[in-house]
């Protein structure tokens, strides 16, 4: 398991030929890669993630560990960015290897959607219009339910 803070952009091919190298023993690989996207309606500049470092990582961990007790996984990796994103940047990678697909599909989701709504990070959106900050989305908490 690798749980990766950065503030630098990542190569989401090397990170990902370098994390289904050597899995001889696992069926599937799952990737999933978040992409900061412009705001409908208006025109994102950009977005700032702020973070406590050590604070993040450790809950970051904590949401991986749950998902290796949930499922038959050989291994995980999450990979999220803070500091300053524009649209179109990569801000974060789930990857999970299984023996079968249906777990490592399965704990992927799992993890995207708890990244989504429990990992501490906080996001401000900067438009033509100013900053705000990004509120918690009904829809993100009603996603954990099905966990």
């Amino acid at each position: 398991m690798r749980i990766v803070v950065q503030e630098a952009p990542f190569d989401f091919g090397a990170e990902a030929q370098d994390f289904a190298s050597g899995h001889t023993d696992m069926g599937a690989i799952v990737t999933f890669t978040g992409v900061v996207r412009d705001i409908a309606g208006d025109r994102l500049d950009r977005m700032v993630i702020e973070h406590y470092p050590g604070m993040t990582e450790k809950a970051l961990e904590g949401i991986a560990e749950e998902a290796v007790s949930r499922w038959n996984l050989g291994d995980v990796l999450v990979i999220h960015r803070y500091g300053d994103l524009r649209p179109g940047d990569m801000i974060m990678m789930v990857a999970t290897a299984a023996p079968h697909r249906k777990d490592a599909f399965e704990a992927a989701e799992y993890l995207m959607d708890y990244l989504k709504s429990r990992a501490p990070f906080w996001k401000q959106e900067f438009t033509s219009d100013g900053g705000k900050w990004v509120a918690a989305k009904d829809e993100d908490e009603d996603a954990l339910s099905r966990w």
